[in-house]
C-alpha cells in the first residue's frame, strides 16, 4: 500500500480560459492527493476567464467540497492569480502547477520526501515540449536569473513548485505577470530557505493555448532588473501572504 503523507496539502491551480483543460486537471489532482495526503484542498483561481472555467470548477466543488473556486472579476495576470491562491491556501504544504496538464501531479510522491532536507522544492523539466526558439530563450533567461539573483536553479519558470508553510508566509510577492516564478525563487533564496531541485516530466499541452508571447521579452527584462534592485538594495517589507478566508466564487481584491 502506498504511503500516505501526514500533511494537509494545498494545491493552487491558476486558470485563465482553461475550460478545455480544467476538469481533467482538477479530477486528476483530486484522485492523487485524496489517496496520498492526510488532508487536502484544491484552490482554483479563476483569473477573470471569459469562458466556462469558473462554471466547470463550481460544478466540481459541489461534488468535492475540498475543491474551492476563487475568482478575480477581471483578468489580473498570472502572478496576481498565484498570489491570491497562496493567500487563500490553508495547508501545511503549498504546491502549485498550471491547469494545462503539462505536469504529472503524481510526481509529488518523489517530491515530498525531499522536504526532509529542504524548505522548498523546485521542479525542472527534464525534457520540454516547447518550440526550439522558446527553449533557447528560456536557456538564456535562466542563466541571467542565476547570475543576477545568485540562485542555483536550472529551470526558474517550471510550474512545479512545493513550499512549506513558513516559506509561503515569508514571501512578499509584488509581480502580477509571469515574472512571478522568478520572484518566488529569488525571494525564497534571499530569505535564507533551503532549496532543492527535482527533475520532472513535461508533457505537451493538448488543449487551450499559452498566454506567453514573444512581445513579453522586453517587459520581462525590464521587470527582472527592477526586481533585482528591489531585492538586493530595497527595504524588506513585511510579509503580505497572511492567510485570509477565501470567498468561493467571488473576487478577492488585492
Amino acid at each position: 500500500m502506498a504511503e500516505v503523507f501526514p500533511y494537509f496539502l494545498s494545491v493552487v491551480l491558476p486558470a485563465y480560459n482553461e475550460e478545455e483543460c480544467i476538469e481533467k486537471a482538477v479530477r486528476d489532482t483530486a484522485a492523487f492527493v485524496s489517496q496520498a495526503f492526510r488532508d487536502y484542498e484544491i484552490v482554483v483561481v479563476n483569473d477573470g476567464s471569459r469562458d466556462r472555467t469558473a462554471e466547470l470548477v463550481q460544478a466540481l466543488s459541489t461534488q468535492d467540497p475540498r475543491v474551492r473556486l476563487v475568482s478575480h472579476p477581471v483578468n489580473r495576470g498570472y502572478g496576481a492569480a498565484l498570489t491570491t491562491g497562496f493567500r487563500s491556501a490553508r495547508g501545511e504544504l503549498v504546491f502549485f502547477t498550471d491547469a494545462d496538464n503539462q505536469f504529472d501531479i503524481r510526481e509529488l510522491r518523489d517530491t515530498v520526501p525531499l522536504l526532509d532536507r529542504a524548505d522548498a522544492v523546485f521542479g525542472y523539466r527534464v525534457y520540454r515540449y516547447d518550440s526550439v526558439v522558446r527553449c533557447m530563450l528560456s536557456w538564456v533567461y535562466n542563466r541571467l536569473v542565476r547570475i543576477l539573483f545568485r540562485v542555483k536553479v536550472r529551470d526558474v519558470d517550471a510550474s512545479f513548485k512545493l513550499f512549506t508553510r513558513k516559506v509561503v508566509d515569508s514571501l512578499h510577492l509584488e509581480t502580477t505577470d509571469f515574472f512571478i516564478d522568478t520572484e518566488m525563487v529569488a525571494r525564497t533564496a534571499r530569505n535564507g530557505f533551503r532549496i532543492v531541485e527535482q527533475g520532472v516530466r513535461h508533457y505537451p499541452r493538448t488543449a487551450g493555448h499559452t498566454t506567453v508571447r514573444m512581445s513579453d521579452i522586453p517587459r520581462t527584462l525590464k521587470t527582472v532588473f527592477k526586481m533585482w534592485f528591489k531585492i538586493h538594495f530595497g527595504r524588506r517589507p513585511a510579509p503580505n501572504l497572511a492567510r485570509e478566508p477565501a470567498r468561493e466564487g467571488q473576487g478577492l481584491q488585492g
